[in-house]
């Protein structure tokens, strides 16, 4: 461990704390203390190289004004803790330092998003108890602060990398994403460890392409723990970890960097998560909780683990003891939603789900899952209503589009539901799941396609997808590219040694294929025939029947049974041309798990989870 990094999250500690960013200076406390005690007790290093006169005049200057103003500057921190922002905001008036600015402005912002939130609730009271619709405003969909555009004009020319962030901050949420990149790089430039600026970079990226083009342009070292872990949250945002993302979140958990991390642990447990690694990522979460019993942080991602896994038991006694650790975290009211979703009560888990919300409105998973239910008892709108608010708090979410599919596809509106799953797909475009779904609302071809899209993120050994692209070409009366999905089912099946009857059908199918629609290979008919007609498959009649008929072909080209087989059948189906000549094969996607089957808007509690 580098003497530089636990020297300065010990100063971005009390730097983050002093200004009343408590959740960057609560994050960088425990990567402090997940630091070995040896590699901690270190001495305060003295800085070299070389210094311009003006940044020294400029600190000292700061350093008098701060000084003159650590009384105020304390009592306003004090007010802060308290929620008194406006009390804290008003004793600030008249602070000169950067630091007395930065209180004033961030106290400013928050107590008009208190205001805002408060004035939303009254007008949401309005509207429930006025039956005069008109008499009231529209509301709208989230609480608005008016002030904003009034506090970027405040720090639109502040060079100090705090109010930098503020300024950013701000950008952000008048929806002018490139500014506040901009005024985050140069905040990040003046001081790296405010952790909250980095996650106001992270909301604003979207895709890991514009991860690659952020991180060349920022002027810390590639392998700087500062960037590894950006990194990793971004990925974990945008739902889209590749296996090297596990590798350097266990390189981040070696001895020499964060080894008792929780938060590095939760976010390791994520990744494994959304490359469907269930079993590792429960197993992370065991660790975690061993490690810091109380810590409620990610836990609605185990209680989504559970419930695929089915796991009732363990869930139910998750739910019971952060119930009785913090009942009014939006994480553990996600949890036991989860806990009554997988006991078949849906109306009490929306309960909850709704409960997690009004805790805290810009809660993602529980937008998500409540639309899952909704669904769940057939009441699309209200999980169409659902989806668009998980949408409007992250538009990255492919799990909000891929619910708008569904909900529409119930609807019958399957030009919607093609709209949404094409969203889904563009965000995560290996995701079996959402090409199959996307398959079901198209016609033939389209679903064609979309199936044979879904074959390159899927399983080497999973045969759906080749028995459903079998039975659409056998439809459009392509048979021999149907053969040749139902060879690959064959090969796979064989070289897993599945009992015959659980292939049968497509044993039968390329025997047909063979004797009947031009593929020419009678041995090979004839020895599968024989398989299916020598097991106790229901098509062993069947296979008998044809077994006839393959022997009376071959006697009358005066083959009889002196032909044989290749001596190896290749594994592809090579030795039977599809319309592009050779059968496209299934990789393994990027985790080697295989994503469940979609089987309509019935099942989507499970596979969306």
């Amino acid at each position: 461990m580098e003497l530089d990094i636990v020297t300065s999250l010990r100063k971005a500690v009390k730097d983050c704390s002093d200004r009343g960013l408590y959740y960057a200076s609560k994050w960088a406390s425990e990567l402090l203390l997940s630091i070995s005690a040896e590699q901690r007790k270190v001495q305060p290093q003295v800085q070299t190289g070389m210094i311009s006169m003006q940044t020294v005049l400029q600190e000292v200057a700061e350093a008098d004004f701060e000084e003159e103003e650590q009384d105020v500057l304390a009592a306003a921190r004090a007010l802060a803790e308290a929620k008194e922002y406006m009390r804290a905001s008003k004793l600030l008036h008249e602070c000169k330092s950067a630091r007395g600015k930065f209180m004033r402005w961030y106290f400013d912002f928050l107590a008009e998003e208190k205001r805002a939130l408060r004035d939303w609730h009254n007008l949401d009271y309005s509207l429930s108890q006025n039956t005069k619709a008109a008499q009231v405003p529209l509301q709208p969909l989230a609480p608005i602060n008016k002030y904003i555009q009034e506090l970027l004009e405040m720090v639109s020319d502040e060079t100090d990398p705090w109010l930098l962030f503020l300024k950013a901050l701000f950008l952000k949420r008048l929806s002018r994403k490139e500014e506040a990149v901009e005024a985050c790089i140069l905040s990040i430039k003046g001081y790296a460890w405010n952790w909250s600026t980095w996650l106001l970079l992270a909301s604003c990226l979207g895709d890991r392409e514009e991860l690659a083009a952020i991180l060349a342009i920022i002027e810390i070292p590639p392998g700087h723990p500062l960037v590894e872990l950006f990194k990793l949250k971004v990925v974990v945002d945008l739902s889209s970890p590749v296996d090297d993302d596990v590798l350097t979140a266990e390189h981040m958990l070696r001895p020499d960097f964060f080894p008792k991390s929780a938060w590095l642990m939760g976010l390791r447990a994520a990744l494994l998560y959304h490359l469907h690694d269930f079993h590792r990522a429960e197993a992370q979460f065991d660790m975690i909780m061993k490690v810091d019993p109380m810590r409620i942080d990610d836990i609605d991602i185990l209680s989504n683990i559970l419930y695929v896994a089915e796991n009732k038991v363990k869930l139910s006694k998750l739910a019971h003891y952060y119930l009785s650790v913090d009942k009014d975290r939006p994480e553990v009211c996600c949890m036991v939603g989860n806990h009554y979703s997988l006991r078949q009560e849906p109306e009490r888990a929306i309960q909850y789900f709704r409960r997690a919300t009004e805790l805290d409105q810009s809660y993602l998973p529980a937008w998500t899952l409540m639309g899952h239910e909704y669904v769940e008892i057939k009441n699309s709108h209200a999980a169409i209503e659902s989806y668009r608010r998980a949408i409007d708090v992250n538009r990255k979410d492919y799990r909000a589009w891929y619910g708008l599919g569904q909900a529409y596809e119930l609807l019958n509106m399957h030009q919607y539901s093609l709209h949404y799953y094409q969203r889904a797909t563009a965000l995560r475009p290996y995701d079996v799941r959402i090409w199959q779904a996307q398959g079901c609302a198209t016609k033939k071809w389209g679903a064609i396609e979309c199936l044979k899209r879904a074959l390159l993120g899927a399983d080497a050994n999973d045969t759906t997808l080749c028995a459903r692209l079998a039975k659409l070409y056998d439809e459009i009366e392509d048979y021999r590219s149907a053969a040749s999905y139902h060879q690959n089912i064959v090969d796979t099946s064989q070289h897993e040694n599945k009992p015959t009857f659980q292939f049968a059908k497509s044993l039968m199918y390329v025997a047909r294929f063979h004797l009947d629609r031009g593929g020419d290979d009678l041995p090979r008919a004839r020895q599968y025939a024989e398989k299916v007609a020598q097991s106790h498959a229901e098509e062993a009649s069947t296979a008998t029947e044809l077994l006839k008929r393959i022997h009376a072909r071959e006697s009358t080209l005066g083959t009889a049974s002196s032909g044989g087989l290749p001596s190896a059948v290749p594994s592809t189906g090579g030795t039977i041309g599809t319309e592009t000549g050779t059968m496209p094969t299934s990789a393994t996607s990027s985790s080697g798990a295989t994503a469940p089957p979609v089987t309509g808007a019935s099942g989507m509690s499970s596979s969306l989870r």
